[in-house]
């Protein structure tokens, strides 16, 4: 008799408990949908339903996995309480219209395959927590506010499979630690403010198949290591500050064929090796 009191006790208090995490998560969404003003959203949630009714809510054994309201008119600010989701695996806001700068904590989300916080109006820095997300596949910031430099911690990301933080205003040279990111299928950069030289170890980047970097002010010889990228497709390097000979097959890779600006500002081609 007093083993099935203990297995009923054992019972009740997991379902408590799953009903108090369950609870906990709903709490925190709906302060995503107070503090990105809901109201105006263009799909809004019935907060009277279950949360895994809710539009772009993803709930597996009653825990968020997946939030997804892109293209909803979020306006407002990202809620510091979203970073508490522990089993997220994807955080989909983009093409919204929140400000303000990107949790510092959002390193807590550890299951985190998907962050995706592009065409927004966001500013401030990249969060050096962000290089603790060992799942990460697919990091999308373009199109926003944000500055500063990438965090030197980025290599440990080794996962990452597209970083994309074009059309901001980053700065800098890329940390060491970037040409380790061997799981790299597309980086785009475009579009920001970053400087220095392009280092030999991006030949180490062996699946990427898109590389733009353009409009920026990277300088110095282009690596021919790039011709090592036997899966390389598409590439945009133009309008930087390279400089010196480049050979044809990087050449007639480049969007642009190698058009580049010169300290003054004047339109350039880089000279290019036949054969």
């Amino acid at each position: 008799m007093s083993n099935k009191i203990t297995l009923l006790l054992i019972v009740f208090l997991s379902f408590s408990f799953f009903a108090n995490a369950s609870q906990a998560e709903k709490e925190i969404l709906i302060k995503l949908n107070q503090s990105t003003n809901g109201h105006k959203w263009t799909n809004k949630w019935d907060l009277s339903l279950p949360m895994n009714k809710w539009y772009g809510i993803k709930v597996v054994d009653d825990k968020v996995v997946s939030i997804n309201l892109n293209n909803n008119n979020l306006t407002g600010r990202i809620p510091i309480e979203i970073t508490s989701l522990l089993n997220l695996q994807e955080l989909n806001l983009g093409a919204n219209l929140l400000n303000g700068e990107i949790p510092l904590n959002i390193g807590n989300l550890k299951a985190l395959q998907i962050l995706d916080l592009s065409f927004n109006k966001l500013t401030g820095y990249i969060p050096v927590t962000i290089c603790t997300l060992a799942n990460l596949k697919i990091l999308a910031l373009d199109r926003n506010i944000l500055s500063g430099e990438i965090p030197q911690q980025i290599g440990k990301l080794s996962m990452l499979e597209t970083i994309s933080l074009y059309e901001n205003s980053f700065k800098g040279q890329l940390p060491i630690t970037f040409y380790e990111l061997k799981s790299l299928k597309s980086v785009s950069l475009y579009s920001n403010r970053f400087t220095g030289k392009l280092s030999p170890a991006i030949g180490n980047l062996v699946l990427l198949e898109n590389l733009n970097l353009f409009d920026n002010d990277f300088k110095g010889q282009v690596p021919l290591e790039l011709e090592k990228l036997t899966k390389l497709k598409k590439m945009n390097i133009s309008y930087n500050l390279f400089s010196g000979l480049v050979s044809n097959k990087l050449s007639l890779l480049d969007k642009l064929n190698m058009t580049m600006r010169n300290e003054v500002g004047n339109v350039i081609s880089l000279p290019v090796i036949k054969g």
